[in-house]
C-alpha cells in the first residue's frame, strides 16, 4: 500500500498544517446573547417606556433587529409595535436631526 502523507498537504489547500496557504484565522470568542425581557420576566413592553425603547433604535430610525440584540421573537414583535406606537404617541422621533 503506497504511503498518502505527502499529499495529505496539498489536497488541503488552505488547511491546517505545513507551510503555505493561507494563514489561520484567530478564535474569535463572542458572548451568547439572551432575550434581556425574558431575563427580566417582563411579560408586556410599554410603549410609555420611551427610555427602553432608545436602546433599540438607530439614530437613522430603523429598529434593530433581533440577531443583533438578542431579543426572542415574542418580545421583538412587542418591542417593533411598541416602537411604532411612541412614534405616533411623539414619545419616539421618527429620525434624528442631523448635527452640524
Amino acid at each position: 500500500m503506497p504511503n498518502n502523507e505527502s499529499n495529505s498537504s496539498s489536497s488541503n489547500p488552505g488547511g491546517g498544517g505545513g507551510g503555505g496557504g493561507r494563514p489561520q484565522k484567530k478564535f474569535y470568542f463572542s458572548r451568547r446573547k439572551y432575550c434581556v425581557f425574558c431575563k427580566d420576566r417582563i411579560r408586556q413592553i410599554d410603549y410609555k417606556n420611551y427610555k427602553t425603547l432608545e436602546n433599540y433604535v438607530l439614530e437613522t430610525g430603523k429598529i434593530l433587529p433581533a440577531r443583533v440584540t438578542g431579543t426572542c421573537q415574542y418580545h421583538q414583535k412587542q418591542l417593533s409595535k411598541a416602537i411604532k406606537r411612541a412614534r405616533l404617541m411623539a414619545f419616539l422621533r421618527f429620525v434624528e436631526s442631523k448635527r452640524g
